[in-house]
């Protein structure tokens, strides 16, 4: 007997409990999800512009025993001087769960509160490290940590996780955290909260959620079985739902927005199943890299408009099977040509109300060195350090899509 040796039946797919509400009045259901947690304090956290909404309030004006306390403070990046004063207001009502409201760095941040809570040490103690050679080494993270319940605004990879990246004042790259206790414990997709977002936002986020769709399609044939099923719908959520939020109708359908979380929470578990998305391929890690150094650095810029202004110069470098995906993705004639296929790549993501250049960001090219610097320390995109090794290389795809 002959065994196997295709590369898409050697994985291994990790399943983490989680309970989803979605739809009119699913907030309904969150005293009862917190009672379940045994969270008789919780500490409502988000930002100044969710709270500007009104949505916080009610919501803890429906949990109806008056003890949840709100935190509004974690903006934009949430950086971790924002994060430690959620920790001293936590501390102080003495909360006993946490409810993220938000569509991305405040669910991020809530997982590092809840770590900062947990653990008696410094912050610097806590991150992730990575040594010069070798893999990544997370910092060791015992104590139990609170639940955490998050609640969605607007579609976001970062609703089902247990890592987070945080700016910090004085640091040259992103702090991160791992620990797989402050993966959420409950997810709700809430029609009305999902409804409180502003256009843009919607639109920005549901742009990254059809951009990881569709770079992850471009090598789906290589990926184990489970992660093609995730990939698949979520590409096919993600193009019909972006679809219909480019019409005032559209917008204001609720349903479009919960198709969006759907896809984001089947990226999540594209993750969960060894499919390493962000890995990919040659393109992504690029426009990861780049893209996560522009809008930490640059005020203003938001990760659709990084990862979209970068996309076109990337996929120069991109190989020709990836290329060949892309067309296949996007129902382009068999054989298209990659000059054919970055054109169609920008010609969707124009109709998404995306730049394609970063002249279109930045007031000068002046600083893209320094923008090659950071991403060359993303070691997330970079495990074998190939962007430390050709640092110039980083620097050129950023002139290209300038």
């Amino acid at each position: 007997m002959t065994l196997s040796t295709d590369p898409r039946h050697d994985f291994v797919s990790s399943a983490h409990g989680v309970r989803v509400h979605s739809g009119r009045g699913a907030l309904q259901a969150l005293k009862p999800e917190l009672v379940r947690l045994g969270c008789r304090r919780p500490l409502l956290l988000c930002g100044e512009s969710v709270a500007a909404t009104g949505l916080p309030e009610r919501m803890a004006a429906n949990l109806g025993h008056g003890d949840a306390a709100v935190f509004t403070g974690l903006g934009r990046e949430a950086p971790l001087e924002a994060v430690a004063r959620a920790v001293a207001v936590a501390r102080r009502v003495g909360a006993d769960g946490l409810v993220a409201i938000g569509a991305g760095s405040t669910l991020r941040a809530a997982r590092v509160v809840a770590i900062l809570l947990a653990e008696d040490r410094p912050a610097a103690d806590l991150v992730t490290r990575y040594p010069a050679q070798g893999p990544a080494v997370s910092a060791r993270l015992p104590a139990p940590k609170l639940p955490i319940v998050n609640v969605l605004t607007a579609a976001t990879t970062a609703q089902n996780r247990g890592g987070s990246a945080l700016v910090a004042e004085g640091w040259e790259h992103r702090l991160e955290f791992f620990d797989p206790k402050t993966r959420p414990r409950a997810i709700f997709w809430d029609a009305e909260a999902l409804m409180t977002a502003p256009d843009r936002l919607v639109r920005d986020n549901g742009a990254v959620v059809w951009w990881r769709a569709l770079m992850s399609l471009a090598v789906v044939g290589r990926a184990n079985p489970l992660v093609q099923a995730s990939r698949h719908q979520a590409w096919a959520l993600a193009r019909t739902a972006m679809a219909g939020l480019a019409t005032p109708e559209g917008l204001r359908q609720p349903g479009l927005r919960i198709d969006l979380c759907a896809a984001a929470l089947l990226q999540n578990r594209d993750e969960d199943d060894g499919g390493e998305p962000m890995q990919a391929h040659l393109a992504t890690r690029l426009v990861y890299a780049l893209g996560a150094a522009l809008f930490a650095r640059m005020p203003g810029i938001s990760q659709a408009a990084a990862y979209s202004a970068l996309t076109p110069a990337a996929l120069v470098d991109a190989e020709p099977h990836v290329l060949a995906g892309l067309a296949e993705a996007m129902g382009l004639a068999g054989g298209a040509a990659g000059v054919d296929v970055r054109r169609a790549v920008e010609q969707d993501l124009l109709a998404l109300g995306q730049p394609v250049r970063l002249r279109d960001l930045l007031p000068d090219a002046g600083g893209l060195q320094a923008i090659a610097d950071f991403a060359g320390r993303s070691f997330n995109a970079d495990r074998e350090r190939e962007f430390q090794r050709r640092p110039q290389w980083l620097v050129e795809v950023l002139q290209r899509a300038w």
